[in-house]
């Protein structure tokens, strides 16, 4: 039996998106926990990474585990029995909301490439009416992880006033060469494998092997060299678990990102990973100033901060945390500035949970 905890909020129609188009019956898919309260100034609102849904955390509904399940609930970091927790699918996501895959009004057809281009902003718009349309005017604390942190920093710049306190993990003010350049070849991969078929591709005629190479990518740059080392080292497979094609794989961290990816593939609609990779490539905070990041971030008004990194993330360096910090920090907000040493990278905050937890539960309950 499949259980279902999501929501949906129908969005203005037509809703206009930042770089031209509209859509038109366009939905956000969302979940939440806890109670808001009466004054309704406890709400958290937590915006995903890439490929996550709004399922973050466990609830009456969906028993299931979420993405960040150990840190959302009743005594967890994120405590469900204080605060009222909203988790919203990004738009152009695949996971309940309008994206690539719906159903075009106009042509009774998939929008697949149809759909009009996709940014960040437009992500964050969406979920801001969401959250409006729960009778909340003023988020408690606005939580952004990866490509959500992004969309946190343009929620926050397009809403002056909606946002108190906002935790940023993992994230970054701009895309740079490198991520993207990672994710350029990403999108590149999906779009040679010829069952991609300019986007018409179908159920049975599934763009597999560009969605795995693409998988593989991210997860190498989603952890750290120190991590790899310590996992695989130079370990080869058992002769048994070997394929004997030339060139095949050899090494067991090679099997382990074949299993990783054989995992994401099907699960994922192609032309909405491709939209999603190219918003987060587009989003840059310094438009808003005047071309200066610090500028741009200069315009974001909010009382309280925390800004999390990782040493040994590659995708989303230090650096560009600290220069998330600094921004708010000129801007006039208490900024807690956390720089962990955690190994796993990138995706340190799904796995890291103990550091993490103490961060986030500790600023949480000096709110």
């Amino acid at each position: 039996m499949t259980h279902d905890a999501r929501r949906y909020f129908a969005l203005p129609s037509p809703f206009a998106m930042k770089r031209g188009g509209e859509l038109h019956g366009a939905r956000v898919a969302y979940e939440t926990w806890g109670e808001l309260s009466p004054a309704r100034d406890n709400a958290v609102l937590i915006l995903t990474g890439l490929s996550p849904s709004a399922h973050a955390a466990s609830n009456a509904e969906d028993p299931s585990d979420g993405w960040w399940e150990a840190m959302i609930g009743p005594g967890k970091a994120i405590d469900t029995s204080r605060w009222f927790v909203i988790c919203v699918n990004s738009l152009g996501s695949d996971k309940g909301s309008t994206c690539a895959a719906s159903i075009n009004p106009a042509s009774g057809e998939p929008y697949r490439l149809q759909f009009p281009e996709l940014s960040l902003e437009d992500v964050a718009n969406a979920a801001h009416a969401a959250v409006s349309s729960l009778g909340i005017d003023q988020l408690a604390c606005l939580i952004g992880c990866s490509m959500g942190g992004m969309s946190a920093l343009a929620y926050m710049v397009l809403h002056p006033g909606s946002v108190r306190a906002h935790i940023s993990v993992d994230t970054a003010p701009q895309a740079q060469p490198f991520a993207i350049a990672i994710r350029s070849l990403q999108r590149e991969a999906i779009r040679l494998d010829p069952r991609w078929n300019k986007g018409h591709y179908s159920e049975t005629s599934y763009p597999e092997d560009g969605m795995s190479i693409a998988r593989k990518l991210g997860v190498i740059t989603y952890r750290s060299a120190m991590e790899w080392n310590g996992r695989f080292a130079r370990i080869r497979l058992e002769a048994e678990n070997r394929d004997d094609n030339p060139f095949g794989f050899e090494f067991e961290v090679e099997s382990y990102l074949q299993g990783h990816a054989q995992r994401f593939v099907h699960t994922f609609d192609p032309n909405s990973y491709l939209y999603l990779s190219r918003a987060s490539d587009w989003f840059d905070i310094a438009e808003y100033g005047d071309g200066s990041i610090m500028e741009g971030l200069k315009r974001i008004r909010i009382e309280e901060a925390m800004v999390i990194g990782v040493s040994t993330d590659i995708l989303f360096p230090l650096e560009q945390q600290e220069q998330i910090a600094e921004g708010l920090k000129a801007a006039g907000a208490a900024v807690e500035f956390v720089a962990l040493n955690s190994p796993q990278g990138h995706d340190a905050f799904l796995v890291d949970i103990p550091n993490y937890s103490r961060a986030i539960g500790g600023f949480l309950a000096r709110l």
